[in-house]
């Protein structure tokens, strides 16, 4: 199906950032795009307008009770000067996956990807040039029903908003950072049963309390563990996490507290490609313990949207340290990032069929 929308320029364009100087999420491009829900009527009057504040009564039901999905994505502009997204129908089915459980109405894929690709053309001048540059893509939906009680809503908002961003760990000279990553047992993430697979806010609100114990500590990110036995590797902040030992890479199974990741379906699927073991599978905190000092921690790293592949070099928790292989980012961590970087940006060819041209 083919869905069109209005368009509404703005009459005051903003100038452009610094593309030397993108920090993340914080520049905005000129237009959003904004659908409505109503019960009975359906998602209607799609639309691009400038960007700019939303009006919200203080009752509505996402300040309330926290009815919010969001996505996050990219636009690459490649070598050729050709514009890319990079499989936004696996956004589109995560989006449809969360809104379920959070019982936002569901928004058809075709729409979620048509949304996505008309907002990004219409400032697509916005996508910088520079090595390492994006425009970050923010598809979300908020219920904005205006009532005090515990239900579910009856109209809510379909937005897009676009961020033009460089590397997210930026650091002299570019490359990969190794990261330090707190191993948080006390706090948990998610639940079986819980939210934890689905991009709602307030998974990510309540993650803040552990992200300032791991700053206290000096570490980029946290390590979270499961629910029950606080042992089980699941995520590192709001990445997929997989750890390398012994020649086999391991990654948490999705058993409903996982997000996930189009970045941690890539990893695995290039992993079977490449002949390189690959096991979902639970792993204790313990054993990777145990590989470090038997010398068998090869590499570690985390998978997500913002920064695609994020070296992990020492993991440390209240009672000890571990660093993971030598400290240095891991070949197999290098390779990974250079291939999926370079099929999102048109350097390597996309023979996954992984891209979608705008």
């Amino acid at each position: 199906m083919n869905y069109t929308f209005n368009i509404q320029k703005t009459t005051a364009p903003k100038p452009k950032p610094d593309p030397n100087n993108l920090k993340f999420g914080k520049y905005f491009t000129d237009h959003m795009f904004i659908m409505d829900y109503e019960t009975g009527k359906g998602w209607f009057d799609g639309r691009i307008v400038p960007y700019g504040p939303v009006s919200l009564d203080p009752a509505a039901a996402v300040l309330h009770y926290g009815q919010i999905m969001f996505e996050g994505m990219k636009a690459y502009r490649t070598t050729d000067n050709r514009v890319q997204l990079f499989r936004p129908y696996m956004n589109a089915a995560r989006a449809r996956r969360s809104n379920e459980r959070i019982c936002i109405p569901e928004i058809d894929e075709e729409l979620f990807v048509s949304a996505v690709k008309a907002v990004v053309n219409a400032d697509r001048d916005w996508i910088p040039e520079k090595e390492g540059t994006s425009l970050y893509i923010r598809p979300f939906v908020i219920a904005d029903d205006p009532f005090l009680g515990v239900q579910a809503a009856n109209h809510y908002k379909f937005m897009i908003i676009l961020s033009p961003v460089g590397p997210y760990y930026d650091i002299p000279g570019g490359g990969l950072p190794p990261t330090n990553i707190y191993i948080e047992d006390e706090f948990v993430r998610a639940a079986v049963g819980g939210v934890g697979f689905a991009k709602v806010g307030g998974n990510y609100a309540a993650a803040l309390r552990s992200q300032a114990r791991a700053k206290e500590m000096g570490c980029a990110q946290v390590l979270w563990l499961d629910a029950v036995e606080h042992s089980y590797i699941e995520e590192i902040g709001t990445s997929n996490a997989f750890v390398m030992i012994d020649d086999e890479v391991i990654t948490a199974p999705l058993m409903g507290t996982i997000l996930p990741g189009v970045t941690r379906a890539t990893v695995i699927e290039l992993l079977k490609k490449w002949d390189i073991k690959v096991s979902e599978r639970r792993l204790r905190i313990e054993d990777v313990v145990k590989a470090s000092e038997e010398g068998k921690l090869q590499e570690m790293f985390g998978t997500g949207t913002a920064a695609v592949i994020s070296p992990v070099g020492k993991l440390t928790h209240k009672d000890y340290e571990v660093t993971v292989g030598d400290g240095n980012v891991g070949s197999l961590t290098q390779k990974l990032y250079d291939t999926i970087y370079g099929i999102q940006t048109g350097k390597l060819s996309d023979d996954m069929g992984w891209t979608v041209s705008i």
